[in-house]
C-alpha cells in the first residue's frame, strides 16, 4: 500500500465544497430520518432478549431504538451486494439497514474524489486520503470517533488501550480521530525470496542462511547452467524496496524513508551507506552474471516463462501464492517442479513487517446517522461482528469441525473456497467492512507451502521491526510531496545505472549524496525527524 500525500491546496478545496454543500445535506438527514422510520422493510429491533451472537465485546445489540439506514460507499465488484445474507444479518442484529454502494475497484478513486468534492457523502466511506482526513473532519465532514468513545467498546480496547498509538499517529492536534482503521487484514508473511528447491536439490546445494551461502549457491548454479540467469525479477523499480529490509531500511509504504532504530531517526534510504551496500552486491550479481540484465525491465509474462523453465532462473522475488500457482501451471509436464519460500539475505537476516493496523481512510460522515454508524461498525469489529463479516452466519453458511477448521458445505465443490467466493455467495469479506479480520477467514487458509514461509520467518523471528506511524502537517506533507517523489525516482535512476555501469564505484556514489543533498534530501529527512519529535511528546 503505498502512502498517499496530497497537497494542503486539494484538501482546503474539498473541504470547502464540503462546507458549502452542509444546507442541502442537513435537509436531506432529516428527509431520509424521516423516510427511514416509515420504511417496511426494515427490520424492527426486538424488545425481547436477543440471540446469542457470541463475544460482542461489551456492545449491546440491538445498537439503535429504531431503524436505521446507513449508507456505505465501497470498492468492490459484487452484484447485488444489498441481497446477500450477511449483509442482511447485520440489520437482524444491530438493527442498522446498510445500503452497500458499491464501486468498481477500478473506479474507485475517480469516485472517491468527486463525492468528497460534491458534499453529499454516504454515511460511511473509504479511501480518503491520509493528508485530508484531519483537515475535512476539522471543517465538520466526519464525525469525531473518540467523542463516543464510551459507546464503542470495541474501538477502545483496540485502539485506545491496547494500541494507543493510533490516537497519536492518527489524531489531530485537538486529539480527535476521523478514522476507523482495520485490523489484522495483513498475514505475518506474505512476500519474500522464492527459490526452485528441486532444481538446489537436484544439484546437492543446500538452501543458503546467510548473504555470502546465497552467493554462493547462485554461483553454482551458473556453473551448472552457464546460460541461466539465477535471479530474476519482474517488479521494476521496486526491487531496491523490496531487498531493503535486509539491509536494515525498512521496506515499508514510506519507503524510501525509514526509521533507524539504532539511531531513533528518519533517513532517506537511497544516501546510506547501507543502500551503497545493497546495490554493490546487486553489481557483483549483474556483473557476474547472476542477476537478470532485464531485471528493471521485465514482463510477468516474460518473467513467468524464465521462472517455470528449468534453465533460465531460479531465484526471484514474489508473493507467497505464486508456490503453488506456478506449480499447477507446470505439474503436467514438470510434476517434480517445487518452489519454495527461500531465507531472507542481506546481512540483517530480516524479512519486511506487514502492519497490524492499517488506515484505508474509512470514515463517518458528521450527520444524523453518525451515532448508529459508529455502533454498527464497533460491532463489525467486536469478535462476533468480526465472524460474521470474515466467515459468514455460524451453523448457516459455514460450519466449524472438531480440529477447527471452517468449511462451507454448500462451496464443497469448487476447486478452492477464497475470498471472492464467500463474498459472491454470501456477502462476507467487502473492503474495509471487516473492520477486524477472523483469522479463521479464508484468506488465512495456507497452503503446505505457504505456511512453510509463515513458520520460516515468525518461528525464527525474522522479522524486522516496525516504523512508527507519523501525522504531518499540512506544511510538513507540503514539503514531502515537493521533494520525497523526485528524491526517490532519482535514487533508483541512479541505483539502476550504478548496478549497470561497470565503471561506476565510490566517486559515482559520492557524486550522487551530493546531488541529493542539493536536491532536498536533508530536508525530507528533517521534516520526518519533526513529525516523530512530536509524536514521541504526544501523551
Amino acid at each position: 500500500m503505498v502512502k498517499r500525500i496530497l497537497s494542503f491546496a486539494v484538501a482546503i478545496s474539498l473541504a470547502a465544497a464540503l462546507l458549502a454543500g452542509c444546507g442541502e445535506k442537513k435537509q436531506e438527514e432529516a428527509q431520509t430520518s424521516s423516510s427511514s422510520a416509515a420504511s417496511t422493510q426494515q427490520v424492527q429491533p426486538s424488545q425481547e432478549p436477543v440471540n446469542n451472537y457470541g463475544d460482542t465485546g461489551g456492545l449491546k445489540l440491538p445498537v439503535v431504538d429504531k431503524p436505521v439506514t446507513v449508507s456505505w460507499m465501497l470498492a468492490g465488484e459484487t452484484q447485488n451486494a444489498n441481497d446477500k445474507a450477511v449483509i442482511k444479518e447485520i440489520e437482524k442484529r444491530t438493527g442498522v439497514k446498510v445500503d452497500v454502494q458499491m464501486v468498481s475497484a477500478a473506479n474507485y478513486a475517480d469516485k472517491s474524489k468527486i463525492t468528497l468534492a460534491s458534499g453529499k457523502l454516504p454515511d460511511i466511506m473509504e479511501g480518503v486520503p491520509a493528508s485530508e482526513i484531519n483537515a475535512l473532519g476539522t471543517q465538520g465532514a466526519f464525525a469525531a470517533i473518540n467523542q463516543y468513545i464510551d459507546q464503542l467498546p470495541n474501538f477502545k480496547k483496540l485502539y485506545v488501550d491496547e494500541n494507543p498509538w493510533v490516537m497519536k499517529s492518527y489524531a489531530d492536534d485537538t486529539g480527535n480521530i476521523y478514522t476507523w482503521p482495520v485490523y489484522g487484514l495483513n498475514r505475518d508473511v506474505n512476500h519474500g525470496i522464492l527459490y526452485r528447491k528441486d532444481i538446489l536439490d537436484k544439484n546437492g546445494i543446500a538452501e543458503w542462511t546467510n548473504t555470502d551461502e546465497f552467493y554462493q549457491a547462485i554461483k553454482k548454479l551458473k556453473e551448472i547452467y552457464p546460460k541461466s540467469y539465477p535471479v530474476a525479477s519482474k517488479t521494476g523499480q521496486y526491487i531496491f524496496r523490496d531487498w531493503s529490509a535486509g539491509w536494515g531500511m525498512g521496506g515499508d509504504e514510506t519507503y524510501p524513508m525509514y526509521y533507524d532504530e539504532g539511531t531513533k531517526l528518519w533517513k532517506l534510504a537511497t544516501i546510506q551507506p547501507e543502500f551503497k551496500a545493497m546495490i554493490d552486491f546487486m553489481k557483483k550479481l549483474y556483473n557476474e552474471g547472476l542477476l537478470d540484465p532485464e531485471f528493471m525491465t521485465d514482463t510477468q509474462t516474460s518473467w513467468t516463462a524464465k521462472m517455470t523453465s528449468d534453465d533460465k532462473a531460479f531465484v526471484t522475488y514474489d508473493w507467497i501464492g505464486r508456490l503453488d500457482m506456478f506449480y499447477n501451471q507446470v505439474k503436467d509436464k514438470n510434476p517434480g517442479y517445487d518452489l519454495r519460500y527461500g531465507n531472507p539475505i542481506g546481512p540483517t537476516g530480516l524479512n519486511k513487517s506487514l502492519p497490524k493496523i492499517i488506515n484505508f481512510g474509512l470514515v463517518v460522515a458528521n450527520n444524523a446517522n453518525k451515532e448508529a454508524a459508529l455502533k454498527m461498525m464497533d460491532y463489525l469489529t467486536s469478535p462476533s461482528g468480526s465472524e460474521l463479516i470474515s466467515l459468514g452466519i455460524k451453523d448457516e453458511e459455514f460450519t466449524i469441525g472438531s480440529d477447527g477448521k471452517v468449511t462451507y458445505p454448500e462451496l464443497k465443490d469448487l476447486p478452492k473456497v477464497d475470498i471472492s467466493a464467500i463474498s459472491d455467495k454470501y456477502g462476507c469479506f467487502y473492503e474495509t467492512m471487516y473492520l477486524n479480520v477472523d483469522r479463521r477467514s479464508v484468506y488465512f487458509n495456507y497452503t503446505e507451502k505457504e505456511q512453510e514461509a509463515q513458520d520460516k520467518i515468525v518461528k525464527a523471528n525474522k522479522l524486522a521491526p516496525l516504523d512508527p506511524v507519523l501525522r504531518f502537517t499540512d506544511e510538513q506533507a507540503s514539503t514531502i510531496s515537493d521533494l520525497q517523489s523526485a528524491l526517490d525516482k532519482s535514487g533508483v535512476e541512479f541505483a539502476t545505472n550504478y548496478i549497470m555501469t561497470k565503471t561506476y564505484g565510490d566517486a559515482q556514489w559520492n557524486e550522487w549524496v551530493a546531488k541529493a543533498e542539493k536536491s532536498g534530501s536533508k530536508k525530507l529527512e528533517d521534516t520526518y525527524n519533526e513529525a516523530q519529535k512530536k509524536l514521541d511528546a504526544a501523551k
